[in-house]
């Protein structure tokens, strides 16, 4: 709320006031993220494993101890109840989100990120209700190896796969999906 004695900004600038984020800047929800995943991002940003220009300055910042401590409260907050006031739609999105493309060895995203992208554990973050901007960037990450590639490197074999479009239409959809309960 107050940031740090060592010049880190509070994270409410960007993540909104309850962790909600700010889907009109791309900024991600925090809110009912897992601690132990909110914490491993913090330490991939300040080691330079995840690249990004306003994070990476402000992990360096934090300490074990204020790493740990935003994590854990990020992760005691509800998930919004609702993912920008969107209807889910069907389409391209819906279908590689539920089904996936295995004539592409594309699986579906919903295998890894549970029923709804809600969420599976730290390896598997919450995709549901944060904003398509975030979730595209995150994509073009991986592509670019911009981003650790996660368990069994998953996320950069699956980035790769997907076109732009389908990196669109993946992200709007999950982007309408409620977040609650993505813990």
């Amino acid at each position: 709320m107050h940031g740090t004695a060592r010049g880190a900004p509070p994270c409410v600038v960007c993540h909104g006031a309850h962790g909600e984020g700010i889907a009109a800047s791309g900024f991600p929800r925090l809110a009912g993220l897992p601690a132990a995943y909110l914490r491993a991002q913090l330490s991939a940003f300040a080691d330079g494993q995840r690249e990004n220009a306003v994070m990476a300055p402000i992990a360096k910042l934090l300490s074990a101890d204020e790493e740990q401590a935003v994590s854990l409260y990020y992760a005691a907050l509800p998930a919004p109840e609702l993912a920008n006031g969107a209807a889910a739609s069907a389409g391209l999105g819906a279908l590689l989100a539920l089904d996936g493309r295995w004539s592409a060895k594309l699986p579906p995203c919903v295998a890894c990120h549970g029923p709804g992208g809600i969420g599976v554990g730290a390896s598997f973050p919450p995709l549901a209700g944060q904003p398509a901007s975030y979730l595209e960037a995150q994509l073009e990450a991986w592509r670019q190896v911009k981003r650790p590639p996660g368990p069994l490197g998953l996320m950069q074999a699956v980035a790769r796969r997907l076109s732009p479009s389908d990196i669109a239409a993946v992200s709007q959809w999950f982007a309408a999906q409620p977040a609650g309960g993505g813990r």
